[in-house]
């Protein structure tokens, strides 16, 4: 499937340690599955863990992408990507964190409009400080998708995040409540999740979907929805999470904003 500009998704959160590099991975595998041209875009720049988790061994990344953009060498996005699979490219965040602390917001753009032009759906992993960098990235995606867990400060941020939001009359964006993550916890009922942010959940991924050997997939490099056996043994989860993807590049949400 080509579409004539891809999308921007970008996976967030609010806090750490909810599962949302994993979350984001998942989607990815679907879209795959899906035949779309998917670029994973690691923006996570102090903790970025995507080229890690597929085991990649990348040699070049976002820093050096942007540095030369902004010093005039760039010639194509691909002297820049990793391949994953056949559909999956990825753009790794710094291996060095004094490179993060160098690059600068004001370039994103140019990066998102080069990756539409040539991917269906470019899913960026983000850390959840409210930065320069993440701002940009928020202000041009098509969707963005928050992870919550039913942690109590996670569900005290994501309400204010959700009022900044409505402030700023910013529609364009799901909630997804992850309780996978620990299958062992004793979980706020969905109603007073609600209640407590101020806003729908739009997605939850059930706790039946905790996988208690994620670590050999993550040294496989291995993405979950990608296996046949997590398929087969999972598969009212992998379809609540390919109506999740869907939903996300649907046309039915905002028209993204024209930043030219």
């Amino acid at each position: 499937m080509v579409n004539k500009s891809g999308k921007i998704i970008c996976v967030t959160s609010v806090k750490g340690g909810v599962g949302k590099t994993t979350t984001l991975l998942n989607l990815a595998g679907i879209y795959s599955l899906e035949k779309y041209r998917v670029l994973i875009l690691d923006l996570d720049l102090f903790a970025g863990a995507i080229a890690v988790n597929l085991d990649i061994r990348n040699k070049k990344d976002i820093f050096m992408l942007i540095d030369s953009i902004s010093n005039n060498r760039f010639t194509t996005l691909s002297d820049y990507v990793s391949v994953y699979n056949k559909n999956i490219d990825v753009i790794a965040s710094p291996k060095d964190p004094r490179q993060a602390l160098k690059i600068d917001g004001k370039y994103l753009p140019v990066v998102f409009d080069i990756a539409k032009r040539e991917y269906d759906v470019i899913l960026v992993d983000t850390n959840h400080v409210l930065d320069e960098v993440n701002l940009t990235i928020l202000d041009y995606s098509y969707m963005s998708l928050f992870i919550i867990s039913n942690d109590i400060a996670d569900l005290k941020n994501m309400k204010s995040i959700v009022s900044i939001f409505k402030d700023a009359d910013k529609t364009n964006y799901l909630i997804c409540l992850n309780n996978s993550k620990d299958s062992s916890k004793v979980y706020m009922s969905l109603f007073d999740i609600k209640n407590v942010i101020k806003k729908n959940v739009s997605y939850v991924i059930d706790k039946s979907f905790y996988i208690k050997n994620i670590d050999k997939f993550v040294l496989n490099g291995e993405i979950l929805t990608l296996n046949k056996s997590i398929n087969r043994f999972h598969s009212s989860d992998i379809n609540n999470l390919k109506k999740l993807a869907l939903d996300l590049i649907d046309d039915k949400h905002s028209k993204e904003v024209d930043h030219e």
